[in-house]
């Protein structure tokens, strides 16, 4: 493990609040400083912060992971990319659970009180429960969601030759968890010059050998060159995919958006993420980012 990499992970972890942000902004001004990068923050929607590094209209191609924490949850955020049923099932699942806490709350309530006092208590609860899935108690394990992301973006900076940095530029966005608010924010006032670039998004890459790269399909063009230059190797596999797959994250706001992840896989050859969300979010492969940060390399000089 890098020296970098294992600094954000004992020092930068948790990037919920206001000040663990502005902490974290501090570090990357003086890495962006050692490593020759221009960096600035832009303001989004709802006071999101982006932090870009490089000239995002001359490159070709844009890093980029979220930066933000999610809230600690007791239930993992399962994601099964290439199984939307059972994702969306999933998400029923957790959404009915809500709801059965809040009928639950509302029928004590109402055996001690009014019918009327039941029912505001029971909506209460639904929106106290929502609120606490994005708003609540800052997950402190990040590792995969979205350390890992965001340790790819600067470990790739930190490698990149000088001839391809001028193809290259770097985001790390904001408000990724309540919305992908800083995504969409970044590309509303882009939007004419990042219509033909291409955006490259890490989320959660650091627990699975299987890598997923979701690709849009105004990308599908691409597929010979991410082919070329994301390899299977002896410890990862490779899925580049343009139909049948759905990765809920950042890269689904730009037009040539592509989604990288790494997953696991069952004994039913399902690909899937687990503990996220949670205190077991702990998993970093050093491995993972390194063949990450190669193929984006190889990236760079292809495109």
């Amino acid at each position: 493990m890098t020296g970098l990499s294992k600094e954000i992970l004992e020092k930068y972890q948790v990037r919920k609040s206001r000040k663990q942000k502005r902490n974290f902004q501090e570090f990357l001004k003086g890495f962006a400083e050692e490593k020759g990068y221009e960096m600035k923050i832009e303001k989004g929607s709802l006071g999101a912060e982006n932090i870009v590094f490089g000239n995002t209209e001359t490159a070709k191609v844009i890093y980029t992971a979220h930066y933000d924490t999610c809230a600690v949850m007791p239930l993992p955020n399962f994601i099964t990319p290439k199984n939307q049923l059972f994702y969306w099932l999933y998400q029923f699942v957790l959404v009915f659970l809500i709801f059965a806490v809040a009928f639950a709350v509302s029928s004590i309530t109402t055996f001690f009180f009014e019918e009327q006092t039941g029912a505001v208590v029971s909506l209460v609860t639904v929106y106290l429960l929502l609120g606490l899935m994005m708003f609540g108690p800052a997950n402190k394990h990040t590792a995969n969601d979205n350390t890992s992301g965001v340790i790819t973006v600067l470990e790739l900076m930190a490698e990149m030759p000088p001839e391809s940095r001028e193809k290259s530029a770097f985001v790390l966005f904001d408000f990724e968890e309540t919305g992908l608010i800083g995504s969409a924010s970044f590309q509303s006032k882009h939007k004419k010059q990042l219509n033909d670039k291409l955006i490259f998004n890490f989320d959660c890459v650091s627990d699975g050998k299987n890598i997923l790269l979701a690709v849009k399909k105004k990308a599908k063009d691409l597929v010979p060159t991410f082919e070329k230059a994301f390899q299977n190797d002896s410890n990862f596999t490779v899925h580049i995919l343009t139909k049948g797959v759905f990765y809920p994250s950042d890269q689904a706001n730009f037009r040539l958006g592509v989604g990288v992840a790494a997953l696991k896989k069952s004994k039913h050859g399902i690909l899937y993420m687990d503990k996220i969300h949670t205190k077991k979010d702990t998993v970093f492969e050093k491995e993972n980012i390194e063949f990450l940060k190669n193929a984006s390399l190889r990236l760079t000089e292809l495109i």
